[in-house]
């Protein structure tokens, strides 16, 4: 193994350690969210992932916080496609962040990641928890409307700083 691929192992081992710990600490329930959604600032952790590594190794950050998700909290999944529209889409989404044009400090791939997992939310909710459009995105509303703002100021700064101690 070249001494680079080593480099990105550790840094993939990484960022889904700091998701972990982070995920952890920082998961806040909403009341009243009986299946699932919590605002959680740990989305921040991939999308900076994807940003410093690229999508591909973003890609792999956001596939092994799935199964680490098990580890800090409580997951509600409905079977395989529970499973594929609560996590893999979403959280796969946001691995492919650095895809996306940034803009000075608008970075559009945090709003368009964010937007893909709000709609495979809420079709989730239409299709396994039988609830009915409107219903469904006021219910994703909650949480992925407050988890998207801090993600659209928080990664800009965290990236920006991050990117003046760590070359890649």
């Amino acid at each position: 193994m070249r001494k680079s691929e080593t480099y990105d192992l550790v840094l993939i081992a990484m960022y889904a350690s700091m998701f972990v710990v982070v995920d952890y600490v920082t998961n806040i329930s909403i009341p009243g969210m009986v299946n699932g959604g919590s605002f959680g600032i740990s989305t921040i952790i991939i999308l900076l992932a994807s940003y410093q590594l690229g999508w591909k190794k973003g890609l792999s950050v956001a596939m092994l916080t799935i199964p680490l998700g098990f580890l800090t909290g409580e997951m509600h999944i409905a079977g395989f496609p529970g499973l594929m529209l609560d996590y893999v889409i979403p959280f796969g989404a946001y691995g492919l962040a650095s895809l996306f044009p940034n803009y000075k400090m608008f970075y559009s791939g945090v709003l368009i990641t964010s937007v893909i997992r709000f709609i495979s939310h809420t079709i989730a909710g239409m299709v396994l928890w039988a609830t009915p459009l409107w219903a469904s995105m006021q219910y994703q509303a909650t949480y992925m409307i407050p988890t998207t703002i801090v993600g659209m100021i928080f990664v800009p700064i965290c990236y920006k700083a991050l990117k003046k101690v760590v070359k890649n």
